[in-house]
C-alpha cells in the first residue's frame, strides 16, 4: 500500500455525533494530525489519550488564511511521502471536511499528481445542525456563503442564506455592511454560536444594524438570513429589473410598452440621454440617479424585444461588454502596464485592432475615420472625425494654423453673404466655419460639444436675468426694446453664475 491520507469530519461540536467509522478510524491511526485544537470534540479526543499534532502555530506564522491552508496542505502530503508503509495519516477538521474545508480542497487537487492516495470520510456539517436548530427547509432554496468573500451580488432574498466563517468581530461587520446594500438597517437576523453543542450553543435574533455588536463571535459562529419574497428585497436586484420588464412586453403587461419597437423607441433613447447629460451639467446627483434609471430602461426594453426574437438577451449584452472590457484594458487584466491615461488609450486601440484581426476584418482596408456613428450630433462628429485625423498626422502643428482656417472660413462666409450666393452656398459656408471652429476645441483639450453647453447654459441664464429684471418693474420681454434688454444683459455680466442662479429660483 503506498502513501495515504484519511480526512475525517469531527462534526459541527458535539461528540454523540461521531460516527463509529470516524471514531474507529482516529483510534485505530499510528498518526493523527488535526487541523484546529479549538473544537469542542478535542475534550474527547483527550479522554482517549489520542495523540495528535495541531496546526494552530502554523495560523499565527503566516499572513494570511490561503497561506495557512497551503502550508497545511504541503505539511500532509510531505508527512504521507516519507511516512512508514502501509501507515495511514489521519487528518481531522472540524464539521464536515467537504464544507467550507479549503485543506481538503487542496488535497483533492495535489494528492492524485503526487500518487498519494485520499479518503474523505463524511461528518456532521455545521449545516446539519442548522437546518435543525434554526427550523428551515433548505429545499426552499438555499445557499451557503463565506464571510471572508462576501458580497452583495452573491446573495439573493429569496433563498435562505448561511453565512459561515464569522470568526470575529470585524468579520462580522463586514457582513453587515454587504448586507446593508440590500436589506433595511433594522431587518432581522440570526446570529448561532455552537449549534448544538449542549452548553455553549446560542442563537440571537437581532436588528441587521447590531450584527457587528454581538459577542462570542469564533470559530462555530454563523448568520443566518431567512429568505423572503417581499418585493422591497428584490427592488435592488438586476433579475427583478429583468423580470418587471419582462412582464411589461408579456401579452397581460402594458399595451404600450408591447406595441414598442426599435424604430419607436429610437427617439427615447436619445432623449433619455440628453436628459442624463443635463443632470451632469446642474452637479444634481439625485436627479442623475433617476434619469440613469430612465436610461437602463431603454436598453432594457430594446434587449427584451431581441429576447423575444431569440437573437440575444440583456445578459448577453452583459456578458459582451464584460469581454470587452477585460479584453481592452490587458493593463488592469493583463500583464501589461499604462503608466498614464495615453498609454492607457493607446491599449485601448491596440486591441480594438486585434479585435478586428480575430473577426476577419483586414484593418489595413478599414478607413480611418470607419467607427463613428453615422447619427452623431454634427459637431460632436466633426470632432471626431478630426480627432482621427488626427492620429494619422492630418493636422496643424498648432493651434495657430487653426486659428488662420477659421478667419479664412469666416471671410469666405461673408463674402457669400455680402454676394448674396444661393442659400445652400452659404450653409455649406456656414458649415466650414464650425468644421474649422470645432478643431479649436481639440488644441485647447476640451469637447465643442461642452463647450457650446456650457455657452447655452450662461445665455439662458443672462437671458432668464433679463426677464426676471424687467418682469420687476411690471413688464416682459414683448413690451421692451433691444437696447433696454442689452443694458440688462450688460448689468447680468458683472453678477456671478451663482448669483443670478438664485434669482431666478
Amino acid at each position: 500500500m503506498g502513501s495515504a491520507i484519511i480526512v475525517v469530519g469531527l462534526g459541527s461540536g458535539n461528540p454523540d455525533r461521531l460516527t463509529v467509522g470516524i471514531v474507529r478510524t482516529l483510534q485505530q491511526a499510528s498518526q493523527v494530525f488535526v487541523r484546529t485544537k479549538e473544537h469542542p470534540v478535542m475534550s474527547v479526543l483527550e479522554e482517549w489519550n489520542l495523540a495528535y499534532e495541531s496546526f494552530d502555530s502554523i495560523y499565527e506564522s503566516h499572513d494570511s488564511f490561503p497561506e495557512v491552508y497551503d502550508t497545511i496542505a504541503n505539511t500532509l502530503m510531505e508527512h504521507a511521502r516519507t511516512g512508514e508503509s502501509h501507515s495511514e495519516i489521519v487528518y481531522a477538521v472540524p464539521g464536515h471536511p467537504m464544507v467550507a474545508e479549503s485543506t481538503v480542497q487542496l488535497l483533492r487537487e495535489r494528492c492524485p499528481k503526487e500518487g498519494i492516495t485520499l479518503h474523505v470520510m463524511g461528518g456532521e456539517s455545521f449545516l446539519d445542525e442548522a437546518f435543525t436548530r434554526l427550523g428551515f427547509d433548505p429545499i426552499e432554496g438555499f445557499q451557503l456563503l463565506d464571510a471572508a468573500g462576501l458580497s452583495s451580488t452573491l446573495v439573493q432574498p429569496q433563498l435562505h442564506t448561511v453565512i459561515g466563517q464569522v470568526y470575529d468581530v470585524f468579520t462580522a461587520s463586514d457582513v453587515k455592511l454587504c448586507l446593508m446594500e440590500l436589506y433595511p438597517d433594522d431587518y432581522p437576523v440570526i446570529v448561532g454560536h455552537a449549534l448544538g453543542v449542549e452548553g455553549l450553543e446560542s442563537i440571537l435574533r437581532v436588528p441587521l444594524y447590531e450584527l457587528d455588536r454581538v459577542e462570542g463571535y469564533g470559530n462555530l459562529s454563523l448568520i443566518y438570513v431567512p429568505r423572503s419574497d417581499e418585493d422591497h428585497l428584490r427592488q435592488r436586484t438586476f433579475a427583478r429589473l429583468h423580470e418587471i420588464v419582462s412582464i411589461l412586453r408579456s401579452p397581460d403587461g402594458c399595451p404600450w410598452d408591447r406595441e414598442q419597437t426599435h424604430d419607436s423607441l429610437r427617439k427615447n433613447l436619445i432623449e433619455e440621454s440628453y436628459e442624463v447629460l443635463e443632470t451632469i451639467d446642474e452637479d444634481d446627483p439625485e436627479h442623475m440617479q433617476e434619469e440613469l434609471g430612465d436610461l437602463l430602461l431603454q436598453v432594457m426594453l430594446h434587449a427584451q424585444i431581441e429576447e423575444e426574437m431569440g437573437t440575444f438577451n440583456v445578459m448577453d449584452v452583459i456578458q459582451g461588454l464584460n469581454n470587452k472590457l477585460i479584453f481592452r484594458h490587458p493593463h488592469v487584466f493583463g500583464e501589461n502596464t499604462a503608466k498614464d491615461s495615453e498609454a492607457a488609450l493607446q491599449h485601448w486601440e491596440q486591441m480594438k485592432a486585434e479585435e478586428k484581426r480575430i473577426k476577419g476584418i483586414d484593418v489595413q482596408s478599414v478607413s480611418v475615420l470607419d467607427g463613428i456613428p453615422r447619427d452623431l450630433p454634427a459637431l460632436m462628429k466633426a470632432y471626431k472625425l478630426q480627432k482621427k485625423a488626427a492620429k494619422v498626422g492630418f493636422d496643424w502643428d498648432n493651434i495657430e494654423g487653426v486659428f488662420a482656417k477659421v478667419e479664412e472660413e469666416l471671410a469666405e462666409l461673408r463674402e457669400a453673404v455680402e454676394q448674396g450666393l444661393d442659400p445652400a452656398d452659404q450653409i455649406l459656408e456656414l458649415g466650414d466655419l464650425l468644421f474649422a471652429v470645432s478643431n479649436a476645441a481639440r488644441f485647447i483639450g476640451t469637447d465643442p460639444e461642452v463647450a457650446l453647453s456650457k455657452t447655452n447654459h450662461k445665455f439662458m441664464t443672462r437671458f432668464h436675468f433679463i426677464e426676471e429684471q424687467l418682469r420687476n418693474q411690471g413688464r416682459t420681454v414683448l413690451d421692451s426694446n433691444v437696447e433696454e434688454m442689452e443694458q440688462i444683459w450688460q448689468l447680468s455680466k458683472t453678477k456671478s453664475v451663482e448669483n443670478l442662479h438664485d434669482l431666478n429660483e
